[in-house]
């Protein structure tokens, strides 16, 4: 069965370049994109069904950061996080964002961008 991932970026083209790896890599997966953290935040809580296995979180975004996000939505009721897990996907090599990521007990990965085919399949082959 196809893994379910959930991109969040506030860039089109960071968006794009990721869904291709993802699309490529070898591993079926089904690819939503969100540019507003808030609006992934929304899906989320909406749909205590929406079957996300695996959540791709930039930190640099407007309004709602990838921290922001983090905060949100482990405080979510556990049947609207399911089973998804994060990987962190950023810019940023920075070694202190790796260290606040990893005090987040939903992120699983940290990993730098631009997302290649053989990282894009390791990750997805990591989600139950």
């Amino acid at each position: 069965m196809p893994r379910r991932v959930m991109m969040v970026d506030d860039s089109d083209s960071d968006l794009l370049f990721t869904r291709l790896a993802l699309q490529r890599c070898g591993v079926p997966c089904e690819v939503l994109g969100f540019e507003r953290a808030e609006e992934a935040l929304a899906h989320l809580a909406a749909s205590p069904d929406h079957g996300v296995d695996l959540i791709l979180l930039d930190i640099n975004m407007p309004v709602m950061d990838g921290f922001a996000f983090l905060e949100a939505f482990e405080s979510l009721p556990l049947a609207h996080r399911g089973s998804a897990v994060v990987a962190m996907l950023s810019s940023s090599a920075d070694p202190a964002d790796r260290t606040r990521a990893g005090r987040f007990s939903s992120v699983k990965g940290y990993l730098t961008k631009p997302l290649g085919k053989a990282e894009a399949a390791a990750v997805l082959q990591d989600v139950n």
